[in-house]
């Protein structure tokens, strides 16, 4: 414990939680490899959003707008730094953090699902894929590791001694 957690125990105690909240079993390089699919993906929707308001259609106007909507969700929440000039963009990036990996997945994937249904051409499907996909990343990290090949072996061997002795149970009961 350090001077300062001494001197605040509760603050120390509150901020534990968070960090485990945050950590999530997701590994240094998987956490960076959604916030830079999540930058790069910000920049295909606001390119591809800046194009698709390029038109007279009102659809593909409204899907351009909220794809450079999602542009900006998406810097602000996975690289602030890139919106430092806006007074609410770290308070807003520490709650992004919180989150847990689900329901950023489930945020992501909806807000580039939206532009699609309003108008479904290349532009809005080629734009959204990379902000797709990093709510995939994030889906992905929420289903958790993967077993290892001992353990599954181990399970299964116990699973199939459990069905073993019913059937030795039942047969010596009808015999």
């Amino acid at each position: 414990m350090s001077s300062q957690d001494e001197q605040f125990p509760a603050a120390a105690a509150a901020a534990a939680p968070e960090a485990a909240a945050a950590d999530e079993g997701m590994t240094w390089w998987y956490r960076w490899l959604c916030r830079i699919a999540g930058v790069i993906g910000g920049m295909s929707c606001a390119f591809a959003g800046l194009w698709n308001c390029v038109t007279i259609n009102p659809l593909n106007i409204a899907a351009g707008v909220w794809m450079m909507l999602n542009a900006f969700v998406l810097f602000l929440c996975e690289a602030p730094f890139c919106c430092q000039f806006i007074e609410f963009a770290n308070a807003v990036a520490a709650r992004a953090d919180r989150l847990r990996a689900w329901q950023k997945a489930a945020f992501y994937c909806g807000m580039a699902v939206f532009p699609v249904m309003l108008s479904l051409t290349l532009t809005t499907l080629l734009g959204n894929a990379i902000a797709f996909a990093t709510g995939v990343l994030y889906g992905l990290s929420a289903l958790g590791k993967k077993g290892d090949a001992i353990s599954y072996a181990r399970i299964h061997q116990q699973q199939k001694q459990m069905d073993e002795e019913k059937l030795t149970g039942s047969l010596e009961g009808q015999a």
